[in-house]
């Protein structure tokens, strides 16, 4: 507690959260509990040896319930307002989300519904699909139009993505589809919020209309201005594939390059006695950026962990990146709550803390640099290899698929990123003032990012090296990244048999529970039928094999991903066959029994 009291404080609020999540308290008993965790913080004034003792747990108490108090607020649902199947509406854009093949995608806030007699329940966001021949969306503009809207389903199976959870932790409660024409009218007053929004989109859309080749605007946009809504479905699998997706959009490491050449500019132009000046007037800089590309989640939690650590350097105090990296969280959470939740967000702060616990006992196993080049070169290499390192089992346990090639591509590339952030900085900066006359450069920019894709692009072409469908469990992933903490220990003392036999033991313990849950999914057998839109897929368990049942349809790809794999990995099989059906039958008949369709 006396060495790293904020972050033991954050990990108490952060299970107030998780105890809230899952057990969900009423709000007359979290008030209960709040009082009395804030009366015993009383013990801290009480000079009695065993209040004294007990007042680090009773501060711990109280952040405890605070973490149950806020998340309580944060995840309370709205009164929602009772629909037709068809309505007619009026609303205006809130955020541009990715398009598919078919349609473009949106967050909206819906001001007004025609035929609704309760409008206090309003605004309320929904997801907006139009299609893509229909005119854009922006923020100068109401539109009115007839959608078909509903609220998300309910998922049925434990394996299943919860799209209705993820869309209400984004205060979300609605789904539209929009087939026809739109009416739309000026708005009489734009806030200061959608005038920056609606630069943003102008800046996008001169990126369109540049010399770029398309696919470098899209990837532009990507890395510089958060938008990959447009982004082709090769480029964006190239970089799963190859485990670079954090290069792909806007991220933390995006953001500390973008402040470290802000810092480095006024460095040289404020005198050495203002050096205060030039931390204070970049922070706010990267404030504005990240208010101008529409503070993502990404974008923010980078933005606070910069600013968090360099107040402190501000107030003379000594800098720690734990305590930055605790109060940024706190600043996060209390905010909103549900970015524990958000996986960009975990990800984000398991790599912060792989590179501060693992970064140095790796670079100690370089030899020791003879250059400055050297020198950077293996800082680089071990920062890229502990933040790899830290955030696998958490990668593996969402997306259930790790490559091989993910190592050497991040080896080979993440070295390269600081000058492929400050080149598309320095583009889209000459885009937006409309500074196009310069041919050979934006030429020279075409090539290099091309050529960068076609590496990227090289490396996704191993796909024998990628393993899918890898199932893990949150027990075998807390085992893993307990066994990350004790690796460091390894690494520095490799000869000692107490740091192996710590390792060594974390190891048996997760294949000894791995073993069993492959034992018990094995001996499971069962028949299930999963819902995919208005299609239906039966599957029959039997041991390691499993038998889909379905009609032949344009959407079979779709359902590997979003319903076979899942079902897959959560059994811990691979062995499975898809039976097809007549699209006008009903039923089907497996082993004697007639099994309906419906």
């Amino acid at each position: 507690m006396k060495k790293q009291p904020l972050l033991i404080l954050l990990l108490c609020f952060i299970a107030g959260i998780l105890f809230q999540e899952h057990l969900i308290m009423s709000q007359a008993l979290i008030f209960q509990l709040l009082i009395i965790s804030t009366a015993s913080l009383f013990s801290i004034l009480v000079k009695n040896k065993f209040f004294q003792h007990i007042k680090h747990y009773c501060l711990g108490f109280f952040f405890f319930s605070i973490g149950i108090f806020v998340h309580f607020h944060n995840s309370e649902q709205p009164k929602l307002p009772i629909l037709k199947q068809k309505e007619t509406i009026v609303f205006q854009l809130d955020k541009k989300l990715n398009s598919n093949e078919k349609n473009r995608k949106y967050y909206v806030d819906v001001l007004d519904i025609s035929d609704l007699k309760q409008k206090e329940n309003l605004p309320v966001k929904t997801v907006l699909s139009i299609p893509k021949d229909l005119e854009t969306l922006d923020f100068k503009h109401y539109y009115k139009a007839e959608v078909y809207i509903h609220q998300p389903e309910e998922i049925k199976n434990d394996f299943q993505f919860d799209y209705k959870k993820y869309l209400a932790r984004q205060d979300v409660y609605f789904q539209a589809y929009l087939p026809d024409d739109i009416l739309k009218t000026d708005k009489r007053s734009i806030s200061v919020e959608d005038k920056i929004r609606q630069k943003r989109l102008d800046v996008l859309t001169k990126i369109n209309q540049s010399s770029l080749s398309p696919k470098i605007q899209e990837f532009l946009k990507g890395i510089i201005l958060s938008d990959r809504t447009e982004m082709d479905g090769e480029t964006v699998k190239d970089f799963n594939q190859t485990g670079l997706t954090h290069l792909l959009a806007i991220s933390g490491s995006h953001m500390v390059i973008i402040f470290w050449i802000v810092l480095t500019v006024f460095n040289q132009i404020i005198p050495v006695k203002f050096r205060k000046a030039s931390i204070v007037l970049s922070i706010l800089l990267i404030w504005a950026f990240a208010i101008f590309i529409d503070y993502g989640s990404s974008v923010m939690r980078s933005c606070l962990m910069i600013s968090c650590y360099y107040i402190m350097v501000l107030l003379q105090r000594k800098s720690d990146l734990l305590h930055s990296l605790a109060l940024s969280a706190f600043i996060l959470l209390i905010v909103d709550s549900n970015q524990l939740f958000d996986i960009g967000s975990q990800l984000s702060y398991v790599a912060v803390l792989g590179i501060w616990w693992l970064t140095n006992p790796i670079k100690n196993l370089f030899r020791k640099p003879k250059f400055k080049a050297e020198k950077l070169f293996y800082e680089i290499s071990a920062m890229t290899f502990a933040a790899q390192i830290a955030t696998l089992p958490l990668a593996i346990y969402y997306f259930h698929q790790f490559s091989f090639v993910s190592i050497i591509a991040n080896f080979l590339i993440i070295p390269l990123s600081e000058l492929i952030i400050i080149s598309s900085l320095l583009i889209v900066v000459l885009i937006a003032f409309g500074l196009s006359h310069i041919p050979f450069l934006y030429k020279g920019f075409d090539i290099f990012v091309e050529y960068i894709l076609k590496i990227i692009h090289w490396f996704s072409g191993f796909e024998s090296l990628m393993t899918k469908n890898i199932p893990l469990n949150i027990l075998e992933l807390s085992i893993l990244l307990l066994s990350i903490y004790f690796l460091k220990f390894l690494i520095k003392d490799t000869i000692k048999p107490k740091s192996l036999l710590r390792f060594g033991f974390c190891l048996f313990a997760f294949f000894a529970i791995r073993i069993l849950f492959n034992i018990h999914q094995y001996n499971k057998d069962e028949m299930l039928v999963h819902s995919f839109y208005r299609e239906k897929i039966v599957s029959v368990k039997d041991k390691d094999h499993v038998v889909f049942w379905m009609k032949e349809n344009k959407n079979e790809s779709k359902i590997l991903d979003f319903v076979i794999n899942p079902y897959l990995t959560s059994r811990r099989i691979n062995d499975f066959k898809i039976n097809y059906i007549p699209a006008n039958s009903q039923s089907f008949v497996y082993r004697g029994n007639k099994v309906e369709l419906k």
